[in-house]
């Protein structure tokens, strides 16, 4: 394999390539264009036109690695290296014409992610890290916040979209943070929360229910600016579990033990 800093830079290429796409076609979507795999769960003609992109090229990067994509599960899953991919974190964002969507591209060997791309699209801001390396924001070393008291921090989450078994506790915990913290704010991209958690505008995030391309990228970028990355049993399936917890890892230990309390 070639070294993963030359691979995350052809990829960061990569990602405003399809990124200015995406860009060109933004409120050209009707309601013609819109199909709906469930009620909360969207996508369009540019979803699919930016994973076929995606793949095409990434298949040149690294010709060994399987993919693990969003939009078409056919694409064959290999064992050693995969991209985990998602074309357009963000849908319903991008098809209501609020500015808050981007890319997402990781690759792992085996489960761990080594290589990882969040760009974002409207304000031209790419968030990157490789293995070992620190992490990035156009070019520029970010940290995690490093506000120490869960009180003065500023939580980001997601909500249920599909799965809703664990909404009552999921609420109850909302309820409490919002009255214990600074505020939350639900941006409507995982991938961009992670990032934001990244470079320290926000301390902490966490939801249940997300996918592998939902997380990957964004869980590596935080970890590489020096944050901490777990699932809600304070483990590392948080890739394929479905559940996460990003942070600064001053005020991690007080959340779970809010997050306890309801889970």
């Amino acid at each position: 394999m070639q070294d993963l800093k030359k691979i995350t830079l052809e990829v960061i290429e990569l990602s405003k390539s399809v990124g200015a796409f995406i860009h060109r076609e933004a409120g050209r979507i009707g309601s013609d264009n819109i199909e709906e795999k469930g009620l909360h769960d969207l996508v369009t003609y540019v979803d699919r036109e930016a994973e076929k992109r995606l793949v095409a090229a990434l298949g040149k990067i690294v010709p060994e690695a399987g993919f693990i994509a969003e939009e078409n599960q056919e694409l064959q899953k290999r064992d050693k290296f995969n991209w985990i991919i998602d074309p357009l974190d963000g849908t319903t964002n991008f098809i209501h014409g609020i500015p808050k969507y981007c890319v997402s591209v990781a690759l792992a060997e085996k489960k761990e992610i080594i290589s990882a791309v969040v760009f974002e699209i409207n304000q031209d801001e790419c968030f990157y890290a490789w293995k070992d390396s620190p992490a990035y924001l156009n070019g520029k070393e970010i940290k995690v916040s490093p506000t120490t008291i869960l009180e003065k921090s500023l939580i980001a989450t997601g909500f249920p979209y599909s799965d809703y078994s664990l909404l009552t506790p999921y609420l109850g915990l909302l309820e409490e943070l919002m009255k214990e913290t600074r505020g939350i704010r639900r941006l409507g991209s995982a991938a961009l929360d992670l990032a934001y958690v990244a470079c320290g505008r926000f301390e902490l995030f966490f939801e249940y229910g997300l996918k592998p391309w939902d997380v990957a990228a964004g869980a590596l970028i935080v970890e590489r600016a020096g944050g901490i990355v777990t699932d809600f049993s304070d483990g590392k399936n948080y890739i394929f579990g479905k559940q996460i917890v990003a942070s600064n890892p001053h005020i991690q230990t007080d959340f779970f033990k809010k997050l306890e309390r309801y889970f």
